[in-house]
């Protein structure tokens, strides 16, 4: 998932608070939608408002686990864990699409079967479509919010490229759920009022399973894009060429083989390069050697936490990475 150059250059102290409290204002807005919904809920009876306090209610959850998430990646190493925790932040993105689907889209899908074949009729709908609105106002502007966040990181890159490249799920993860519960809350209103106009209590129903179908394709994406950080995938473009840049411009090298980086958390960066050295040099030469590119490569990409370096010869390097491939 790499994002624009101008997306790069964000400070990363800055991104990383950005995201916390986007997550924050998500939550707070969830829970008193959440709230209000419920009990808009239980006064008319709707069932397509009762699927979407259940979806406010999930995302609720979903904010606590990101949060913990931001919080445990921050962790430092650990004997048991000598590369970081960075991807707590991925396992618990990922978890938060797993509840999106089993609970929300669960929900919604059973509320909206339930009513469907045992319908019943809208009581003091008044109460429902203030909520409505009420909860339109709140969750978009928490929407906005996050937008803002969002349009900060993306750079130049198209929404959907910015989605695919993001190293950082929870701005996007909270964004993609707002989207959905603008979304919804226009679906439960279309069925609120369409179910009043004819009269006709399966409609509210129908919306509630609609909202569950929603939910269910905001789950699929959410899952696919987060389990691709969580497997391991490769840093942003620039960084590479970054790494790389450095250590062909250091007089000790005489050239690399070849580079590897893994993203280990939303500003956490695992590379390991192959380089052949000048012959001339000795033992200790190739040590400051690879001190001098460390350190500036830790001074211009502060996101690489570990480099790994291993001098080799382009040979041994092609007939390693030949034996790789085999197996």
């Amino acid at each position: 998932m790499p994002a624009s150059d101008d997306a790069s250059e964000y400070p990363k102290t800055a991104a990383r608070a950005g995201s916390r409290v986007v997550v924050y204002v998500a939550l707070a807005a969830n829970i008193l939608i959440a709230t209000g919904k419920f009990i808009a809920a239980s006064i008319s009876g709707s069932s397509a408002m009762w699927s979407e306090g259940v979806h406010s209610l999930v995302d609720s959850v979903n904010e606590v686990l990101l949060l913990y998430g931001i919080h445990r990646s921050g962790a430092k190493p650990s004997p048991s864990h000598p590369l970081g925790y960075g991807r707590e932040v991925y396992f618990w993105s990922f978890l938060v699409a797993v509840l999106v689907l089993a609970f929300g889209a669960g929900m919604s899908f059973y509320e909206g079967v339930i009513h469907f074949r045992d319908p019943k009729s809208i009581e003091k709908p008044f109460w429902s479509l203030l909520m409505l609105a009420f909860a339109f106002a709140f969750e978009g502007t928490s929407w906005l919010y996050t937008l803002r966040e969002f349009r900060t990181h993306k750079g130049q890159a198209s929404y959907f490229e910015a989605f695919r490249r993001s190293k950082d799920p929870t701005v996007f993860t909270v964004l993609l759920e707002d989207t959905a519960a603008l979304i919804g809350l226009l679906i439960a209103f279309a069925g609120l009022t369409l179910s009043l106009a004819f009269d006709e209590p399966r409609l509210d129903a129908i919306a509630s399973i609609a909202i569950g179908l929603l939910l269910t394709a905001t789950s699929m994406f959410l899952a696919r894009e987060t389990k691709s950080l969580l497997i391991g995938e490769a840093a942003h473009g620039h960084v590479r060429d970054c790494i790389l840049k450095i250590a062909a411009d250091d007089p000790g090298i005489r050239k690399i083989n070849g580079l590897i980086t893994v993203q280990m958390g939303p500003d956490q960066v695992m590379a390991a390069m192959s380089a052949e050295f000048e012959d001339a040099l000795t033992t200790p030469q190739i040590e400051n050697c690879i001190k001098r590119i460390e350190a500036k490569v830790k001074d211009l990409r502060e996101e690489v936490t570990t480099l790994f370096v291993k001098p080799q010869t382009p040979e041994t390097f092609q007939d390693n990475l030949d034996d790789w491939l085999r197996d």
